[in-house]
């Protein structure tokens, strides 16, 4: 015996297929939009997904945030990050990849020392969540 599966809509569906109905007034709007192919554009390609979706995970973590906020204005070497941030050095350094291979932050090298900044990118994200944050 089959299992009912619940719908969207609130019905069954005998046979766990997706509904064949859509409310009425989610027909007409998606209609009015172009219908499923124009919706279907509306969504990045798996290739743009798979990078925000890295981005965001990046930035979910609030040691990885902190280090964005510690070299926002000014770049620095590991050992002044690291006096904020009180980690090992092992996980300072799996942070500071983690935002490098995200494109949040760079490293350069100065004589023996790396020098980690905010690139463009990682500026507009921090814009971002302070925007949002007065909202």
């Amino acid at each position: 015996m089959k299992r009912k599966a619940a719908t969207c809509c609130g019905e069954s569906s005998k046979d766990g297929d997706l509904p064949t109905e859509i409310p009425e007034q989610i027909q007409i709007e998606l209609d009015a939009m172009g219908g499923f192919p124009a919706l279907s554009k509306r969504i990045p390609s798996k290739k743009v997904l798979g990078e925000r979706g890295r981005i965001y995970q990046a930035l979910s973590d609030p040691h990885r945030l902190s280090i964005l906020y510690i070299i926002r204005d000014q770049p620095l070497c590991v050992c002044v990050i690291n006096r904020f941030m009180c980690l090992s050095s092992s996980k300072l350094s799996y942070h500071l990849n983690i935002l490098k291979e995200c494109g949040l932050i760079e490293g350069e090298y100065r004589g023996n020392w790396i020098i980690y900044s905010v690139t463009g990118r990682g500026q507009r994200l921090l814009q971002c969540t302070e925007h949002a944050e007065r909202k």
